[in-house]
């Protein structure tokens, strides 16, 4: 064989090894599969908020710039509410003039009641002496017929008995007009306890108006847009910020029938996304749906197209999210992974770290 054809057996053979052994490194540095595991590609999401006005003013401060994490309760923005503020000092004067109605009503009912009384005692004092006036007429009638007293003196206590009579009826006509009285007066007092209500109703009404002027966050979140500027005369339901609820930050993905059949909610999951390969982020089974449907579009072959998948959301641990905040970013692509056997422990290239 000539010297040349030698070199190119040589080379050829030189070439095979390299092969060889090149295809040999390619499959012991491969990754692994992954046994006992589900996976599923998605994106992570959140929920878009739109903090919107209650009421009709001119936006007058934001407190927050696209991009700044809020918590719940924090005031992203404040609204122009002086009128509102004139309106309420309003409503407390009226208010206060209820109450000091119910009050003067409360002593017309105390007074009839002591006028009542004056007029009870002095029925009592008219029916003593209407008592005394008869026993003394009798006393005269008897004397009377021996001669014991005058034809005057018995007509004087005749009259006497008349006049005790008559202011006895006339005190207890006072007693019943008393007790109307107290009536009326109760009724009006009960009017205008019905107006302090009605009054201060109408002052927490103002109250309520006053905190919408200041609108905030409902949940921890992330400042998507800034919707409104300051300045700006909004009307009622008019969008001033929008907001991205992490609270709720999670992925969905499809699994095929095989693998949602064992898949519960309240299982633990693993989410890898693309831009941070190497740090898994924990998170839970949120939601199986009970209905099968295709998968998405995103699968690229249309032999998996056509088969029936169950869609899954795995809900990030919220502790993960309030420490890992600037890294989670809704729309970030990724991996999802689940459990088919629960006592199965996570590969350590799934294990959360911090």
């Amino acid at each position: 064989m000539p010297l040349t054809q030698h070199r190119v057996v040589w080379a050829a053979a030189a070439l095979a090894a390299v092969a060889v052994g090149a295809g040999a490194w390619f499959w012991l540095q491969r990754p692994q599969p992954l046994v006992g595991l589900a996976a599923g590609n998605g994106r992570l999401e959140a929920v878009d908020l739109e903090l919107a006005t209650r009421l009709a003013a001119r936006l007058a401060k934001l407190r927050v710039q696209e991009g700044e994490q809020v918590h719940a309760g924090q005031v992203v923005a404040e609204l122009d509410c002086a009128p509102l503020q004139a309106q309420r000092e309003q409503a407390r004067a009226q208010w206060q003039q209820a109450l000091d109605a119910a009050a003067t009503a409360r002593a017309q009912v105390g007074l009839r009641r002591s006028e009542r009384d004056a007029s009870a005692a002095q029925v009592a004092q008219r029916a003593s002496e209407l008592q005394a006036a008869s026993t003394r007429l009798a006393r005269s009638e008897q004397l009377a017929g021996v001669g014991g007293v005058s034809r005057q003196q018995l007509d004087d206590d005749r009259a006497r008995l008349g006049s005790a009579e008559g202011a006895l009826a006339a005190s207890r006509a006072q007693v019943a007009a008393a007790d109307a009285g107290i009536e009326a007066a109760r009724l009006g007092a009960a009017e205008a306890d019905a107006a302090v209500n009605t009054a201060h109703a109408a002052l927490a009404r103002m109250d309520v108006e006053l905190r919408d002027c200041s609108i905030r966050a409902p949940v921890d979140g992330q400042v998507q847009y800034l919707v409104a500027r300051p300045g700006e005369m909004l009307g009622v339901g008019a969008r001033v910020v929008s907001l991205l609820d992490t609270s709720d930050l999670g992925m969905s993905f499809f699994l095929p029938e095989a693998d949602a059949g064992k898949v519960l909610i309240g299982d633990e999951a693993r989410l890898v996304l693309d831009a941070h390969p190497g740090r898994p982020v924990p998170a839970r089974v949120s939601y199986v749906s009970a209905v099968a449907q295709f998968t998405p579009k995103t699968v690229e072959t249309a032999s998996e197209r056509q088969k029936l998948m169950f869609r899954v959301r795995a809900r990030v641990d919220p502790r993960w999210v309030s420490q890992h905040l600037p890294e989670l970013k809704s729309g970030m692509p990724g991996m999802a992974y689940v459990r088919l056997r629960r006592q199965q422990p996570w590969p350590a290239a799934l294990q959360p770290r911090r």
